[in-house]
């Protein structure tokens, strides 16, 4: 079994290099030795600049040290390949396979696991055929028009990673199509939701590997509700992602099925059907192929050796370092663009489910903090929100900024010889020096401290090939990161038991009554 972080040789003198970290404060310090040309890790679609945080040589040489020890990449590359990796020694678990990057694996003449990849491309054949039937008037709704919207019901990983995605590239969907989101069990929600479609013209996407997810399956039973309220069949507008042999895997119930497979985790399902069908119903299945191709090329640069050209091993690394040796509990991801403005939430759910853990692989408690705390905003927006507390705050909180020096759609303004988009990102650089260089002053209330680490990723234009490299991008990152400290980031019990509890509550309110010793008794006359 493998060991934890704490337990290298190099972990020592990561320790030493902490008490003295690298001054950003000290004049001169950013442009010393070419800091910023040297400290960037190039891929054909990201940079990552990283001049910006509190590293120098010997920090990284140490880092390099440890990833080898700890064999972070023969680890990710086994993943790739069918290790059984979703387990924990000597306790229950779920014991599976990990093979998310075998939905993108699909442009190489030697796939890392050719029977998920071969599953996987069956599945893209099966919606190529299903949308050619849409685009060609073959699939049509009862007074023969077209669809033009389609609501995807899931939660969690079937909503947060999909809806990042469609919100990202909403630029580039194909003319008169929309897609909306339904996720919470709150009725209000989907009731707003189905306010803004014309239903005789919309498909339903439910996505629900086990067939039985609680939210998911309430608010199907609302939308069919509606569907049949306005006269329609459900069946001839609801299609499913699911398990193979779930309650949902029924052609009688779905105008269409498709599946999921239990190797793949709902955080990490973006790229499979669970994202696949709503995407390339408004992308088109070119866009959708452009999308998967960029994740590809990001799984293969996981598997680079050398951490200085490594972007994903090089950002856990240093989220390690400044979470682990300098003390920082929290990271901010502000991407400089408003199509982003929900990739944060996605990565929180991903980063937080997977390494929010307290147990090792070997079962044994974890021998230091685990995953962070991860949230964030576009920029500049976020600029006016909580950017105080990130320069003169108590709580160091690094910062990961995600830029493109193009905007999206090519409509921009000029004023005062400037673009918007060059006003954009100059607030971006302006706010990478702010926080590690800081301020002096006489007024101690405009004193900022600096030394507040941050990088920058770095792209040329938000295009479905950028974001499928930014979303396996971050996977990998997250799963570098349960390697270094030994966890299993594809589990979540953490969600398991509020789910049974909610079960009994809800068997509780069915019945209209309750033990009147019970815990549940208290919360039930709440209602």
């Amino acid at each position: 079994m493998y060991k934890n972080f704490t337990q290298t040789k190099a972990f020592s003198g990561l320790r030493r290099c902490a008490q003295r970290p690298y001054d950003l404060t000290r004049k001169g310090a950013l442009f010393e030795d070419d800091r910023l040309q040297k400290f960037v890790c190039r891929s054909p679609l990201v940079n990552l600049h990283y001049g910006t945080q509190r590293i120098d040589h010997h920090v990284l040489q140490g880092l390099s040290d440890m990833s080898r020890e700890l064999e972070l990449v023969e680890q990710f590359k086994a993943l790739r390949r069918g290790a059984v990796a979703n387990r924990i020694e000597g306790v229950e678990s779920e014991n599976r396979q990990v093979l998310h990057t075998a939905c993108r694996d699909l442009f190489s003449a030697l796939p890392c696991h050719p029977e998920a990849t071969a599953s996987a491309a069956g599945q893209l054949d099966k919606l190529a055929s299903f949308l050619e039937k849409l685009d060609s008037g073959v699939i049509v709704n009862h007074r023969q028009q077209r669809f033009t919207s389609l609501v995807h019901i899931g939660i969690g990983g079937s909503d947060l990673g999909p809806r990042a995605v469609y919100e990202g590239l909403k630029c580039y969907g194909k003319e008169g199509r929309t897609v909306r989101f339904i996720a919470n069990v709150d009725p209000d929600d989907a009731v707003a939701v189905l306010s803004q479609v014309d239903l005789s013209t919309t498909l339903v996407n439910i996505v629900s590997k086990s067939g039985t997810t609680l939210e998911t399956l309430t608010n199907e039973e609302i939308v069919r509700a509606a569907l049949k309220k306005a006269g329609l069949n459900p069946a001839d507008h609801c299609i499913a992602v699911t398990g193979e042999g779930s309650r949902m895997d029924n052609s009688g119930d779905y105008l269409e099925t498709f599946h999921m497979y239990e190797y793949i985790g709902g955080r990490y399902s973006t790229c499979s059907m669970v994202g696949a069908a709503s995407l390339g119903f408004f992308l088109g299945m070119e866009q959708l192929k452009q999308f998967l191709e960029g994740a590809a090329l990001l799984d293969e640069m996981a598997e680079e050796e050398r951490l200085e050209q490594n972007i994903p091993l090089l950002m856990a690394l240093i989220g390690v370092w400044n979470h682990n040796f300098l003390g920082c509990r929290s990271l901010a991801v502000l991407p400089y663009s408003q199509a982003m403005h929900r990739f944060p939430a996605h990565l929180q759910q991903c980063d937080m489910e997977s390494n929010g853990k307290s147990l090792q692989r070997n079962g044994q408690p974890v021998a230091s903090t685990t995953g962070p705390i991860v949230w964030g905003e576009p920029g500049t927006n976020g600029q006016h929100a909580f950017y105080q507390l990130l320069h003169q705050g108590t709580e160091i909180v690094p910062v990961e900024f995600i830029g493109f020096r193009r905007s999206q759609s090519g409509l921009d303004q000029t004023v005062e010889n400037t673009t918007s988009q060059e006003k954009l990102l100059a607030n971006l650089f302006a706010q990478m020096v702010a926080l590690a260089a800081g301020k002096e002053s006489d007024n101690p209330n405009r004193v900022f401290p600096g030394n507040r680490p941050s990088s920058l990723l770095l792209a040329q234009r938000l295009t479905p090939k950028t974001m499928g490299a930014l979303l396996a991008l971050y996977e990998a990152k997250i799963i570098f990161q349960g390697f270094v400290w030994n966890i299993n980031s594809f589990d979540q019990e953490g969600v398991q038991l509020g789910k049974a509890l909610a079960t009994r509550f809800i068997a509780e309110i069915s019945k209209r009554e309750s033990d009147p010793d019970s815990l549940e008794n208290y919360f039930l006359k709440q209602l």
